[in-house]
């Protein structure tokens, strides 16, 4: 019989970090052990800019939406740090990404986990035991680990358009490895930098990299005419109500897609209007004095890239001219987002963690990963008794809506709905084999 724990826990990211702290203020019998690749509990590193903030009311952190009276509150983390009336006096209405990274990260080291770093899993099988279906997880070393379910929370994949091919960084990369791959560069820099997309993760690099750069060239390209603001209503912001949760889980397929329609500048291709006007307000400034170091190439579209002896070439189209044109630049930066789960658009059909599992999920071309309202997987019907309790935590928006886009705002209720379910399974699966065994042992007396 293997020595499983009750739950593994891949990944140990804000979103497992708020697992941790539903299993010890709701479960804290189970067994539970998080395996991450990062030597420490960070997030966001690579984009950890000056002056940029989380967009969320604090709030919404990792556990005040489900449990205000927890002792791990972003509010109680300020005041253990002394800096909660420095903070409430602040000019801003939503905290620094630094500040947020350093509450997560004091959370994840606060709370009772038990956490192995350092441990990149390389696999996701199915297992057996006396006692029922395990899950094992593989890690770079070769070393394996048992369970009797897995919460899967690797983080969702950065999209990189095929169009982009093979370069290698640092000449080409995504924003999620964006200050690794230009900490080498002087501050007199004096090249071009060219930055794709039109979110605000583009603005936000652009505002850094003219600051960092000041003698450097930005050129933005976008396929749009230009930045959009991000839409901000009280009204449309309800998508990161729980209540939205289950109106759009059991929408239709063409309710969701209207739905995903009608949202989408709540959270992608839009920015806040603070970048945005201090881009704008740099561009201005700079033409008043003569020069000119950002330049937007929007209504773009990207046909080809090359690596080239001087760094990278971008052959774009505008899309309105049908004008043609080669932009030429030292490194290249995208923020062109992350893949969702499903089988259309920017998508994958499920966490490359579980490829192997892909057939007792029932995972095809024409059919992505099924997930049921609990976050737990649900597998192909041939094979539901022989898979054990698989959770994808923080990549379901194509199921669960906007609140599973990348957000704090959800986390809290979404760790309380994977807790939950958990212990309710496990636990009736342990008292069905407890009843078992000793109906077994009464038969032979």
């Amino acid at each position: 019989m293997h020595d499983a724990y009750d739950v593994l826990c891949v990944g140990y990211g804000p979103a497992n970090v708020a697992v941790a702290v539903a299993f010890e203020e709701l479960w804290p019998q189970a067994r539970v052990k998080f395996l991450e690749r990062e030597p420490g509990p960070y997030w966001q590193r690579a984009m950890l800019l000056d002056g940029s903030d989380i967009q969320n009311n604090p709030l919404r952190d990792l556990v005040t939406p489900r449990n205000p009276r927890s002792r791990y509150t972003f509010t109680n983390f300020l005041h253990e740090q002394g800096r909660l009336f420095k903070h409430l006096n602040l000019p801003s209405h939503y905290p620094l990404r630094k500040e947020y990274a350093r509450y997560v990260q004091w959370v994840a080291e606060t709370v009772q986990a038990d956490v192995d770093y350092g441990r990149e899993v390389t696999g996701i099988k199915m297992d057996s035991s006396a006692d029922g279906p395990l899950v094992e997880v593989t890690v770079a070393d070769g070393t394996t680990y048992h369970g009797r379910s897995v919460v899967v929370a690797p983080g969702r994949t950065p999209n990189v358009p095929a169009v982009f091919g093979d370069v290698p960084a640092p000449h080409l990369f995504h924003t999620s490895q964006f200050l690794p791959n230009i900490a080498d560069l002087e501050r007199d820099f004096d090249g071009t930098l060219a930055v794709v997309g039109a979110s605000q993760s583009a603005v936000e690099v652009v505002l850094d990299l003219i600051a960092r750069f000041p003698a450097a060239r930005i050129t933005n390209v976008m396929t749009g005419f230009g930045y959009r603001l991000k839409d901000t209503s009280p009204f449309s912001e309800e998508v990161y109500f729980p209540e939205f949760v289950e109106y759009y889980f059991h929408a239709t397929e063409e309710g969701k897609k209207r739905l995903r329609d009608q949202l989408r500048p709540t959270n992608y291709s839009a920015a806040d209007a603070d970048v945005v006007s201090a881009l704008y307000m740099r561009m201005y400034e700079d033409e008043l004095d003569g020069r000119e170091r950002i330049r937007l190439a929007t209504n773009r579209r990207i046909e080809s890239v090359e690596r080239t002896a001087e760094g990278v070439a971008l052959d774009v189209t505008e899309h309105i001219t049908g004008e043609r044109e080669r932009i030429h630049a030292d490194r290249v930066v995208l923020a062109t987002g992350y893949l969702d789960l499903g089988i259309t658009g920017r998508t994958e059909q499920l966490p490359p963690l579980l490829r192997d599992l892909a057939d007792v999920l029932g995972v095809t071309d024409d059919q992505p990963l099924s997930v049921g309202y609990d976050y737990g997987v649900v597998p192909h019907p041939a094979f539901e008794r022989e898979v054990p309790p698989i959770f994808v935590n923080g990549l379901c928006e194509s199921t669960h809506g906007l609140g599973d886009a990348g957000s704090f705002s959800l986390l809290a209720l979404r760790s309380q709905a994977i807790v939950e379910s958990l212990e309710r399974r496990l636990v009736a699966e342990q008292g069905t084999a407890d009843l078992v065994a000793a109906q077994a042992a009464g038969s032979e007396i």
